[in-house]
């Protein structure tokens, strides 16, 4: 791993040694305690942001490091001051790596071109791969395998879905999606064997997993709400979603979650979410990306 900007950068090895790795670390953190000791990881973020930033400021503190955030509004690149080529070069002269919250993929790639130290992709309009290896480490907790179904419903044009789509297609686990047909909600990237439907209840047949998020993403106007809400309506996680799954389906959800539209709160706060658990394990397989690019 040089760098990690989508998720299949990385090869299914590659995704299995990372997971192998996170649990080795939830199991005995002392062991990790001290090395990133001296790194400085530093975060430059265009997107709010409430898990992706505490969980990687965590993981750097508890791994003996230090985190650095940086609001890109506040900065000359922001601005027009300075381009991302000499603000990559800056930065790299200073700190250890990168993580970046950015709205465009390109931001990464042009950080990547003209940096001497790894970045991580922490969240763009294209791809989340950091929370997608943390829902893999969830999934392997939970089913101790990844021969399972996972059926995604909602916009699956954004960034969790083709992540997550890559993800199937590298590791072999099937998934379906299920979205409106119209061109503003379909995946903009190749769906290999993943199936595509435009039926909730006929999507989450045989699903262990019922996964979804907001249907409102940063980069989406808010004058588009009300009619993306009428559109992606019956695409809801509800009971009668969750019951047309398999009988010990679980479901997940990124976060943050607008509850009322892509999720019922009954879902969200019942007994088969385990949205709390995925979102924690952010944490520690951020702490492995985190040694694997920069504990050499």
């Amino acid at each position: 791993m040089k760098n990690l900007l989508e998720i299949s950068d990385l090869s299914k090895n590659e995704i299995l040694s990372l997971i192998e790795l996170a649990i080795e670390i939830k199991k005995n953190p002392k062991k990790y305690s001290e090395k990133l000791k001296n790194k400085t990881l530093f975060m430059f973020f265009e997107k709010p942001s409430l898990r992706t930033r505490v969980s990687f400021e965590v993981a750097m503190n508890q791994l003996g490091g230090s985190a650095l955030y940086y609001d890109l509004s506040n900065s000359p690149l922001a601005h027009g001051k300075e381009t991302i080529e000499d603000t990559s070069k800056v930065i790299s002269r200073y700190c250890d790596a990168i993580v970046a919250r950015v709205f465009e993929q390109e931001t990464l790639e042009k950080l990547a071109k003209n940096s001497e130290i790894p970045i991580i992709n922490a969240l763009s309009n294209d791809e989340h791969p950091c929370q997608i290896l943390g829902d893999l480490l969830t999934i392997k907790e939970k089913f101790n395998t990844f021969n399972i179904k996972l059926a995604y419903l909602g916009d699956c044009n954004n960034n969790v879905t083709h992540s997550l789509i890559k993800a199937s297609n590298i590791l072999g686990f099937n998934m379906n999606i299920a979205c409106p047909n119209k061109k503003e909600y379909l995946p903009k990237i190749k769906l290999g064997k993943i199936k595509l439907f435009h039926n909730a209840l006929d999507a989450v047949k045989g699903s262990k997993i019922v996964y979804t998020d907001s249907w409102m993403s940063y980069h989406i106007p808010k004058n588009r709400g009300k009619k993306r809400v009428k559109d992606l309506k019956n695409f809801q996680v509800n009971n009668k979603v969750m019951k047309n799954a398999e009988k010990n389906a679980v479901f997940m959800h990124c976060l943050p979650a607008l509850r009322g539209q892509e999720v019922t709160s009954n879902v969200m706060d019942g007994k088969k979410s385990i949205v709390f658990d995925q979102a924690y394990n952010r944490l520690p397989v951020q702490k492995a990306i985190l040694l694997k690019l920069l504990n050499k």
